[in-house]
């Protein structure tokens, strides 16, 4: 019921549009919602991250767009991870889906609070915020999609706990691993770099004001020239992504 209120709030062409919500005559309700082609983008990224900097910022691009939409319709999605995202590698076209537990920012702040101790969303992609029993604003959003740009940049994420209990406690006591020490042999910028940690940052204040605003920045230091800065030099993905850049 939460997915069908929230999905039907939220249009724009980057989020999987709810078609039709209701309920049988036998009092099982049902949710129709939109094909979106593609695969999971969780998928996607297991097989093929690093990607190349042109399709990061493609991607992130996309995310931002179907989360400020969500953001201006007063929701904050709180589940933002690439198992809700679909992707289709032939298009780079993304959709965002899956509202279900999705927060509305007008709900009263109790109704939007969580016990320190307990969250909401998933563990890998949470904001701190969400762990420490704050009010989870869009800012907790814009944490959820550098933690996937960091992802699809380097194929690795930015904490590296090995259980639930070690993550939980590095989220709310450590910072993040720096983007060029997440994979070696592979280094971004300084630029590229610090404006995925500055989305990363334990402090929601800290961040950018909204999520395109740090889809913008990172677009367009992902599009300067020097975005990739070291490549290993050897044979394998690391030489292959290499002569990409190469050829372009």
């Amino acid at each position: 019921m939460r997915e069908a209120t929230f999905g039907t709030r939220v249009i724009h062409p980057k989020v999987v549009r709810t078609i039709e919500t209701g309920q049988s005559p036998e009092g099982l309700h049902y949710l129709a919602i939109e094909w979106a082609p593609g695969e999971i983008l969780e998928g996607y990224a297991k097989r093929s991250a690093p990607l190349l900097p042109d399709e990061v910022a493609t991607v992130v691009q996309q995310i931002a767009e179907a989360v400020n939409a969500a953001h201006v319709a007063g929701i904050v999605h709180r589940d933002l991870k690439p198992e809700n995202l679909m992707y289709d590698p032939a298009t780079r076209g993304v959709k965002l889906l899956d509202f279900g537990i999705a927060t509305s920012t007008d709900a009263s702040p109790d109704e939007r609070l969580t016990r320190a101790g307990f969250f909401v969303g998933t563990l890998m992609y949470v904001a701190p915020e969400a762990l420490s029993g704050e009010v989870v604003t869009p800012a907790a959003d814009q944490y959820s999609l550098a933690t996937i740009a960091y992802l699809l940049l380097t194929g690795a994420l930015p904490y590296t706990a090995k259980t639930p209990r070690e993550m939980f406690t590095q989220l709310l006591s450590q910072p993040p691993m720096p983007l060029n020490k997440a994979r070696a042999g592979l280094t971004y910028s300084s630029s590229v770099e610090q404006i995925v940690m500055k989305a990363l940052e334990r402090a929601p204040k800290s961040r950018y004001p909204d999520v395109l605003s740090f889809s913008t920045a990172l677009g367009d230091a992902l599009a300067a020239p020097d975005a990739l800065g070291v490549i290993d030099e050897g044979g394998g993905f690391f030489g292959k992504m290499k002569g990409l850049f190469r050829r372009e």
